[in-house]
């Protein structure tokens, strides 16, 4: 994957992680240290639990007037130039992955896809004000590989897979439109690989050690992707050594 952007410790601007979970912590230290340049912008909807941020802004992104709030925040700072979204529901109080049709709910599904597909692209609409027209940016969101419909060979999980591939299509969708409006943006999917979170951590005890990924080094990843990763590559899904996801 060729770059027409330069490496991120050139950057200069904004970068917003959404989303304070050990991904989203681990890609604020991680950018600390590769891109000096970025002044680093934290969302959640409660505090993040390590001090010495830059700076942490409230937000809910099922929450139309959080989301609001934002985009008024950010309208007077310095250009936003990556945003990255980690925000992701896959289990919770009364919310399991469905290993069968018997299981499903309509509130299960409803929850999914407020968190999972709806909330990335209304992230981008209330960002769309603010983002530079004829500056490179690029705005990723994590997505996961049991997402992809091609690559379905298991089954189950019938709320978390149709939300992930939900967003998909509308953060490909998005990609298109901002091709024309944005000709420097980069969208991009990413799956950061089964790693040490709490998001995974009911399931990690099938996952052999050698796949299972510490949030430090799925930071590392993922940036890794994004520096190779332009405007001609917008619109794509990205795994995280860099492979093409079918969708």
């Amino acid at each position: 994957m060729d770059s027409l952007l330069p490496p991120l410790s050139q950057w200069q601007g904004l970068a917003l992680v959404v989303g304070s979970g050990g991904i989203g912590m681990a890609l604020l230290r991680a950018l600390a240290q590769r891109a000096p340049g970025l002044e680093l912008v934290a969302t959640s909807r409660r505090p993040p639990p390590t001090a010495g941020l830059q700076r942490w802004v409230p937000l809910d992104v099922t929450c139309d007037e959080s989301l609001e709030n934002l985009s008024r925040e950010l309208a007077q700072g310095p250009p936003l130039r990556l945003v990255i979204n980690t925000v992701g529901l896959l289990h919770g109080p009364d919310l399991q992955p469905e290993k069968r049709l018997a299981q499903l709910r309509r509130s299960a599904l409803e929850r999914s896809f407020a968190v999972n597909a709806f909330g990335p692209v209304l992230l981008a609409q209330a960002l769309e004000g603010v983002l530079p027209r004829q500056s490179p940016f690029q705005f990723a969101s994590l997505s996961a590989r049991v997402g992809s419909i091609g690559d379905n060979g298991l089954g189950g999980w019938y709320s978390y897979r149709a939300a992930k591939a939900a967003q998909n299509q509308l953060l490909r969708t998005l990609a298109l439109e901002w091709r024309r409006r944005f000709p420097q943006a980069c969208v991009s999917l990413l799956h950061p690989g089964t790693t040490a979170t709490a998001l995974s951590q009911p399931f990690q005890a099938t996952v052999p050690t050698t796949q299972l990924f510490s949030a430090g080094r799925a930071a590392g990843h993922l940036l890794d992707v994004l520096e190779g990763l332009g405007p001609e590559q917008s619109g794509g899904f990205w795994a995280w050594d860099g492979q093409r996801i079918p969708w």
